[in-house]
């Protein structure tokens, strides 16, 4: 898949099970890392109704849309509570150094 890398933020940026929102060319992202340390990337409204995700709660590889508790796989972007029930796009991310990118 062809797509452009673009710096999200620094590794320190975010906690375990914490959310950070990207928002570049017009798009909203929601960054997440996990309590391993990973981070991963997917699209940054709720498809229900296009709240951000970033400000939900971030648990065992969930996140929570704060507005109506409609919950997806942030590894994947799976829906996997109602009233959420359209998948998210995920997206892929690379380290370079102490730097972040996601590939949109």
């Amino acid at each position: 898949m062809q797509g452009k890398w673009v710096a999200a933020c620094v590794t320190d940026a975010l906690k375990p099970e914490e959310a950070l929102r990207l928002d570049h060319g017009g798009r909203t992202f929601v960054i997440v890392r996990s309590p391993e340390g990973d981070y991963f990337a997917i699209d940054g409204h709720c498809s229900h109704e296009k709240v951000h995700l970033a400000d939900g709660i971030v648990d065992g590889g969930i996140i929570e849309c704060p507005k109506h508790f409609g919950t997806f796989d942030y590894r994947t972007g799976e829906s996997r509570a109602l009233p959420a029930c359209v998948d998210l796009r995920s997206y892929e991310i690379k380290l370079d150094g102490d730097t972040v990118f996601i590939k949109i």
